[in-house]
């Protein structure tokens, strides 16, 4: 069943709220922070993943919420939707029968990015439909933290109805998803709980060992393309690193605060560590903006070390507690 919301009632998640140092995430994270709000589930309760973040050589893993951990908590089936007629005719047979489609869009047709990537340049990112009429040319949908509507020229360019890109061949269809909530499998109260905890043991379990401690002798070189590049490469390279550092500890901070409000007793020492992870990287940020804007690069080393300690006593306290 779909939620029933639309753009005047929408209320953003307090995950998304405006004095967070990480607002916004990433769009995938983001949307689901969203979605799991307009059905009346509790999106802190699944962010047990966090601890498993790690460094990848070039960024840090860009973090997601695991379908199956959706699965186990909230009933929630998500399955790829073959494509083989036009999108938007799949698109309305899943929405009759009560299912979100999750569809990747070029975000150069979302209004919604205004000012950044809309009518300026093409980016792929996912939006979750829940309104869709091909007759009126519009579309109700999640977007980041954010719940919107399109028509018209737009509702053309993201179903690729305009000549230039129907008759190309080498667009393809995008990769699109279809969420089925399964009523009667979710859970709440104590089995809610029991089953976040049992998926925080499975991602402490296979966390990997500090990424913060990877990170920190491959930063120089890191500096250095900085220092060659254009600033919207830093722009990249941030949203990349930084971001997904910070905004995934951030959101490990709201897991342990939503277990504590449980009654998960010992978790102050790990929600501090996660605050000091999230304003550190935050100012980070900064720090490296005014670097590549000046040409010059100071010693972060002090940064990336208390980043690391953070993270130490962070995952330390949640082993200790449940690993």
């Amino acid at each position: 069943m779909l939620p029933k919301i639309s753009t005047q009632t929408f209320k953003p998640h307090a995950l998304h709220g405006g004095t967070r140092s990480w607002p916004e995430t990433n769009c995938y994270v983001d949307l689901w922070i969203e979605v799991l709000n307009a059905y009346g589930l509790e999106p802190a309760a699944a962010l047990g993943f966090t601890v498993a973040q790690d460094f990848e050589g070039d960024q840090l893993t860009f973090f997601k919420f695991p379908l199956e951990d959706l699965q186990a908590l909230f009933g929630l089936h998500v399955q790829e939707l073959a494509i083989y007629d036009s999108i938007e005719a799949h698109t309305a047979v899943q929405l009759d029968r009560g299912n979100l489609v999750l569809v990747e869009m070029d975000s150069f047709y979302l209004p919604d990015t205004r000012g950044t990537a809309y009518q300026h340049e093409h980016v792929k990112t996912t939006v979750g439909i829940v309104e869709l009429d091909a007759v009126h040319r519009r579309l109700a949908y999640f977007h980041n933290a954010g719940f919107y509507e399109l028509s018209g020229e737009d509702f053309d360019g993201v179903f690729r109805r305009i000549p230039a890109l129907k008759d190309d061949p080498n667009v393809l269809f995008p990769y699109v998803e279809f969420v089925k909530l399964k009523e009667g499998e979710g859970k709440s109260g104590k089995a809610l709980l029991d089953e976040a905890k049992a998926l925080l043991r499975w991602h402490l379990h296979r966390r990997p060992t500090n990424p913060i401690a990877k990170l920190r002798p491959e930063f120089p070189r890191h500096l250095e393309q900085l220092a060659l590049r254009p600033m919207a490469y830093f722009h990249l390279y941030s949203f990349n690193v930084v971001r997904q550092l910070g905004a995934n500890f951030e959101l490990l901070g709201d897991h342990c605060r939503w277990l504590a409000a449980q009654g998960e007793g010992g978790l102050e020492e790990a929600i501090a560590a996660c605050e000091q992870l999230a304003s550190t990287t935050k100012g980070l940020q900064f720090l490296l903006a005014r670097a590549v804007n000046k040409k010059k690069f100071g010693d972060f080393n002090p940064t990336l070390e208390t980043l690391e300690r953070a993270h130490d006593t962070a995952l330390g306290v949640l082993v200790k507690r449940y690993g």
